[in-house]
């Protein structure tokens, strides 16, 4: 089982990230300081960490500089509320392998978290199955028993995450959560479009909604 460990201040988002990812099957440590980050990463102790730039003390990116220096060669995904493009390019020349800007997808965090994994000759899942609805995560392809399906990006997405909770009811706060990103209208009518545009793929009987709680995927 996949260890990773999640450098992040923010406490909602440190808990929104530490439940996201042991919902999908791994093993999460949470430090709220870059000193802590840079102390924890050793001689293979996790294999993977998500790292905040705006972190208390030391900061992300001299956390960073400090892993590389000493040799460890931890896939580190950067999740920042910093936008230019300085601050990627600072990050990727330390050693960084991926950058992520707040707000930010979940789904697409999971997606670059397997990738990572995967680089390292550590396998994660790579094919969803619920009922008659299978995914490929490597090939982006979906098929409803024999017949193939065409899906937006966000299609993808929201059905990714759906069939990562075979069911179990997720909000529309979660949905847009973990699929849209943080900080997107809570008063949005998207996830209730993005599902009625999956019924018509997938089939109406797929998704079932329950009346003042959300969606869940049926069986």
């Amino acid at each position: 089982m996949n260890r990773i460990l999640v450098a992040e201040d923010e406490p909602r988002i440190a808990s929104f990230l530490e439940k996201g990812l042991r919902a999908a099957g791994y093993v999460t440590t949470v430090v709220t300081n870059g000193t802590d980050a840079a102390a924890y990463v050793r001689d293979g102790a996790y294999d993977l960490m998500i790292l905040d730039l705006g972190l208390p003390g030391q900061d992300g990116l001299a956390a960073l500089a400090q892993l590389r220096t000493r040799g460890e060669r931890i896939p580190v995904i950067v999740l920042t509320a910093r936008h230019a493009v300085s601050d990627r390019v600072t990050g990727l020349d330390l050693g960084a392998d991926d950058y992520m800007t707040k707000p930010f997808s979940f789904e697409e965090l999971l997606a670059r978290v397997r990738a990572r994994l995967r680089t390292q000759g550590r396998p994660a899942a790579t094919e969803l199955v619920a009922g008659r609805v299978r995914m490929d995560l490597v090939r982006r392809t979906v098929t409803v028993g024999d017949r193939a399906v065409e899906l937006t990006a966000r299609e993808f997405l929201l059905a990714e995450t759906l069939m990562r909770h075979p069911g179990q009811v997720l909000s529309r706060e979660q949905l847009l959560d973990r699929v849209w990103g943080l900080g997107h209208d809570p008063g949005s009518n998207v996830v209730d479009v993005y599902v009625g545009y999956l019924r018509r793929k997938l089939g109406g009987d797929v998704i079932q909604t329950v009346r003042g709680m959300g969606y869940r995927l049926v069986l």
